[in-house]
């Protein structure tokens, strides 16, 4: 079953900050009393009395993992173990706190990777949403050690804000803290509105999953929840993103506002060929209405000059379009696609090792995810 999070009371609390007034709408006050206090006096709360989202199952055999508990032993062995990583999900929650720390253990020792940091691998990342209701990046930090505890940022302005902290992208974590000042409230963040409560689902590689972001949130479909200000699920599965249709079968357990299926960096053209329409006839039967965007894979940074790599991806390409164009002529309703020349940009400067985004690979991945995806979730667009 998913996880449901429980309907929140509103409140409305408007506080002096500087020399301008500042508006932050909250849900519950988390009661002190939920909280441990350390020797220091700070109060410390378990984010799971907060919001947490791209955690869409509540049968879980670990509370950060992506997949629920019945996934062990149904998708294969490789997808299980990536799924307990935490990427894609984080914390929202509302506090006038001057001060906020974080503590937080993982699972795995492996605190970074050769080709990315620490900060993106077993770090957290914080935002805040600034006047103008725009998300802002305000503090990140790499893990001490298997268990960290950390100042996150001091010296904030009064007032009350709402706050968003990313989780570990290629770790899993077994507790996470948000610890604040005895002085300072701690309150659920609004629910969403216009239906803007159904995430993004994300189904892909390594890509997906967050290589090589220096830090969690910048990932593309962390970028993009920002962007259109709604939760997302991040189903990357690092060389393992393969239309598998028990990894679709769970996805279709999430009412999603739109189904993005970018797997074509772990397969070759004749996988493209076999497993797409089997994928999307699935999604459909058991989502009817849910729109289904095919991404093409990234343009290899090295494929001016190698042939081999210009092939895979010309390749894949043809075999998704071929399969896209199928369906269409099925008569298969909410389908979509995007081209994968242009993802990285038209140069060969958005990545780390030819296929790998850096912070620059992704946030253009971004930019030419948002134009399809604002005409779905906008209703804009035509089959």
């Amino acid at each position: 079953m998913r996880l449901i999070l429980p309907r929140l009371l509103l409140t409305t609390v408007a506080v002096a900050a500087m020399s301008h007034s500042l508006i932050a709408v909250a849900g519950e006050t988390i009661p002190a009393d939920e909280a441990r206090r350390d020797d220091e006096g700070t109060l410390w709360y378990d984010v799971n009395l907060l919001t947490v989202e791209g955690r869409e199952w509540s049968d879980l055999k670990s509370p950060f993992d992506r997949l629920p508990a019945e996934a062990e032993g149904v998708v294969r062995g490789a997808v299980w173990g990536l799924s307990r990583h935490s990427a894609g999900m984080r914390i929202r929650f509302v506090t006038d706190a001057t001060t906020i720390h974080a503590a937080w253990t993982l699972t795995s020792d492996r605190l970074a990777m050769p080709h990315m940091p620490a900060t993106g691998v077993s770090g957290l990342d914080l935002y805040v949403r600034d006047d103008a209701g725009e998300w802002r990046w305000l503090a990140n930090k790499a893990p001490t050690g298997k268990s960290t505890s950390v100042q996150l940022v001091g010296g904030i302005p009064a007032g009350t804000r709402e706050y968003a902290l990313y989780l570990p992208l290629y770790n899993g974590v077994t507790s996470v803290e948000i610890g604040l000042p005895e002085d300072a409230s701690l309150m659920t963040p609004p629910p969403y509105d216009d239906g803007r409560e159904r995430p993004i689902v994300f189904y892909g590689t390594s890509i997906t999953h967050g290589a090589c972001a220096s830090r969690p949130g910048m990932c593309h479909p962390a970028i993009l929840g920002r962007r259109f200000d709604r939760p997302v699920v991040n189903l990357g599965f690092s060389g393992n993103g393969t239309m598998d249709p028990e990894v679709a079968e769970l996805m279709a357990e999430i009412d999603a506002a739109v189904y993005v299926i970018d797997c074509l960096p772990n397969m070759s053209a004749a996988q493209v060929s076999e497993r797409t329409g089997p994928l999307v006839r699935l999604l459909r039967e058991k989502r009817p209405d849910t729109p289904i965007l095919l991404v093409e894979d990234r343009t290899y940074s090295d494929a001016f000059l190698l042939p081999g790599k210009r092939d895979r991806n010309d390749t894949s390409r043809e075999a998704l379009r071929t399969e896209y164009q199928k369906l269409i002529n099925d008569g298969v309703s909410g389908l979509y696609y995007l081209a994968g020349e242009h993802l990285l940009g038209d140069d060969n400067e958005g990545t780390v090792d030819s296929s790998h985004p850096t912070d620059l690979g992704f946030m253009r991945q971004a930019d030419a995810f948002e134009v399809p995806l604002r005409e779905i979730l906008e209703g804009e667009a035509g089959p």
